[in-house]
């Protein structure tokens, strides 16, 4: 937006102006408008002289800044604050031409407001991103303009702002302030009942008064012909997992965000949830090779660290190795754990040529495939179809969807877990098989 000029003369000006020149031709036939077309163009001229002297007499008349968080939330909307403080003795007009960054490709931004004399105004916007990465401001432009509305000044704030746009923590901070065990039936979360003892079993003691009357075992008492309880201990923290697939399908969008976006965004969220279950939470990427590794560990600084990689992940558009995988796996996490794996599988075909791997894989660890139905081709199954191409184009999308429910079977035949979600359902999703699998012990 370099092109703006320091002022520029309202449109009212030149309106009038056009009035003006049609009294001028008026006034051939009738003389009367020949005066009054003179004494126009006098107050006209006294007018806009007395505008430009409101509008220029003095510096620093206006006052504004640019308020941005220190970072954007992915795929939310971030507020943005402009402050304005107008040291003119009048109410002025104001035409705010903000440079908001590239990535938002909106050209025609501006706001119109007005402002009281000697007075404060904080004006605010919403910016939606739908890419992680750096985001630069550019200037902020004010026109101020006096009630006659005939020139306008501009004033410039607030030069080269950047702001980084890190995974949906807004998202995180909603699933953090629910209660994963009340009343969030209405969030999609499942109540889940934990089967069992949140201990595990050590050893047959001596019942000591003040031992838990519900942890007898009778059967070991009839022997002894004495009371004898059941000692737990508590449970060891389980490793969780989040596995990112950065090839090139995950570079599919779906609602202007991308399917790695969305893996990126469900990651954060899940890795809050099994850190605040008390087991350790770790992530990595893979394509061509393993990157962004986040050692699973349950310590305060782990969220950080997560974020900061989540961060860096990006696409290369290669297709992914899965045999690196499983040697990355086998080399770096020596315990049984639970993965969960964020991937896209369009076609049995494409499963077939992976399913060794994810086996190998499975024989180890519980292993939980996460992958995404296409929302778009569903939309087309239920469409009713009217012409022979759009039969054609429905049998595909049946075809299509059929196979992704074919996936399923074909991994539940392996026993290895899976979860087919929509993009939008995936966090929700992730951390309802999450509660499952810890509430049956399964880890």
């Amino acid at each position: 937006m370099k092109f703006l000029k320091p002022f520029y003369i309202q449109p009212y000006f030149f309106y009038t102006g056009i009035g003006i020149v049609v009294l001028f031709g008026l006034s051939y036939f009738v003389p009367i408008f020949f005066i009054i077309a003179q004494i126009s163009i006098f107050i006209l001229l006294a007018l806009f002289l007395l505008d430009v002297l409101i509008i220029f007499m003095g510096k620093n008349k206006l006052e504004a800044e640019r308020i941005v968080p220190e970072k954007f939330s992915n795929s939310d909307k971030n507020q943005i604050n402009i402050n304005i403080r107008n040291h003119y003795n009048i109410n002025i007009k104001l035409e705010i031409i903000d440079e908001i960054p590239e990535q938002f490709q909106i050209r025609d931004f501006k706001l119109k407001k007005s402002i009281t004399s000697k007075k404060s105004k904080t004006i605010t916007y919403q910016l939606q991103p739908f890419e992680r990465g750096e985001y630069h401001f550019g200037s902020l432009n004010i026109y101020a303009s006096s009630i006659l509305g005939l020139i306008a000044k501009r004033y410039t704030f607030g030069k080269n702002k950047m702001v980084p746009t890190y995974p949906s923590f807004k998202q995180l901070r909603k699933f953090e302030l629910l209660n994963i065990n009340k009343n969030t039936l209405q969030y999609g979360l499942k109540k889940v009942r934990r089967l069992g003892h949140t201990m595990e079993f050590e050893q047959i003691k001596d019942y000591v008064l003040g031992d838990d009357l519900r942890t007898i075992n009778w059967k070991a008492t009839a022997k002894k012909n004495s009371l004898m309880v059941n000692q737990f201990q508590d449970e060891k923290s389980q490793t969780v997992y989040s596995i990112i697939d950065k090839g090139r399908i995950m570079k599919m969008p779906f609602d202007k965000l991308s399917l790695l976006d969305y893996a990126i965004n469900a990651t954060l969220i899940i890795s809050s949830l099994v850190l605040k279950k008390q087991d350790k939470a770790g992530m990595f990427s893979f394509s061509k090779k393993v990157e962004n590794m986040v050692v699973a560990e349950r310590r305060t600084s782990q969220m950080r660290l997560i974020l900061e990689n989540l961060y860096n992940v990006s696409t290369d558009y290669f297709e992914s190795d899965y045999s690196r995988l499983y040697t990355s796996i086998k080399q770096y996490i020596p315990h049984r754990s639970l993965l969960l794996l964020y991937t896209n599988f369009e076609t049995l075909d494409g499963l077939h040529r992976q399913l060794p791997y994810l086996k190998a894989i499975a024989k180890n660890h519980l292993l939980i495939i996460i992958f995404f139905k296409n929302t778009e081709l569903n939309s087309m199954v239920s469409e009713k179809a009217e012409t022979i191409q759009h039969v054609y184009d429905k049998v595909i999308a049946e075809k299509f969807a059929f196979e992704k429910r074919l996936i399923v079977n074909e991994l539940k035949k392996y026993g290895i877990y899976s979860i087919l979600t929509t993009p939008q359902n995936l966090t929700i999703n992730t951390i309802n098989k999450y509660l499952e699998i810890k509430a049956r012990g399964l880890i």
